[in-house]
């Protein structure tokens, strides 16, 4: 059985954005959330095993198995603009934010991430991770869209699709919870510049509950782990593992039984990008 939304279609404010969004086993905050996306839409359904609703007109990709933020790629690899948005199934760009967003990439080639403010909740209330970005240490490069940054917030952000692809995307064995952080330093190494730009807006939607945070912190750990493995300077991966055995010893064994591919894809990051992570730390 598939749930048909009795209202959908929101007038499309730029043709050069299109907004990928993944979801799995979320139907009711899906019919919320989805009619707010003013641009061409992908909905990739990480593997649903409960009915999923249909949007008249929308591309629909069904994964037969759940990829988690992996799952993002494929709806990438499918878009046809030069820039995609990211956003959750509890999620949405506010109007004006895309087409703004494309103005701003047309007019700075270098970047290739741009991150927006995300407001939390019917309240509205501006999520911590916006604050800590707007009060970036690494401050605004001559020329830059905003603030400079290493890390972001998948559902609110817009990329520059070729860059994304170049960089490999979301990193599949991380799977999900925390995955943005080794494409942020990979896009960051290849050149590219990160930007927050608080005139972009997201509204964050989440369900109270629900989630099983001890799995979450437990992966969230790991992918820390294994992100250091992956790019960080041997002294830092030491000191990553101390510090993440005091937090969650279980993540932390989590990623050494899996460490395995990260040491055999390991690569070390610019100088200059890695002197970035060390004043962000």
């Amino acid at each position: 059985m598939t749930l048909t939304p009795e209202i959908y279609g929101t007038e499309i404010e730029t043709e050069d954005v299109t907004v990928v969004v993944a979801t799995r086993n979320r139907a009711d905050r899906l019919l919320e959330t989805f009619p707010h996306h003013h641009a061409r839409t992908i909905l990739v359904d990480n593997a649903s095993d409960q009915p999923q609703p249909l949007f008249p007109g929308v591309d629909v990709v069904r994964l037969g198995e759940n990829r988690g933020a992996a799952a993002r790629n494929v709806g990438v690899l499918r878009a046809r603009t030069p820039y995609v948005a990211f956003a959750d199934d509890d999620s949405y760009w506010t109007p004006g934010s895309l087409a703004r967003a494309a103005a701003l990439l047309r007019e700075h080639p270098r970047a290739a991430v741009l991150a927006a403010k995300v407001l939390v909740g019917d309240e509205q209330r501006i999520d911590p991770v916006s604050v800590a970005m707007s009060e970036s240490p690494l401050g605004t490069p001559p020329g830059a869209a905003g603030p400079s940054v290493l890390g972001f917030l998948a559902c609110s952000v817009v990329v520059r699709r070729d860059a994304f692809l170049a960089a490999g995307g979301f990193e599949p064995r991380l799977f999900v919870y925390g995955e943005e952080a080794l494409l942020a330093m990979d896009l960051a190494a290849a050149g590219h510049e990160l930007s927050y730009v608080p005139d972009l807006v997201v509204r964050h939607l989440p369900l109270p509950g629900g989630r099983d945070n001890g799995a979450r912190a437990r992966v969230e750990t790991r992918n820390r782990v294994l992100t250091a493995m992956l790019r960080r300077p041997l002294p830092v991966v030491g000191r990553t593992v101390v510090r993440a055995v005091g937090e969650n010893p279980v993540g932390v064994l989590d990623a050494l039984r899996q460490g395995g591919w990260a040491w055999r894809r390991r690569r070390a990051l610019p100088p200059q990008v890695e002197g970035d992570l060390r004043r962000l730390s």
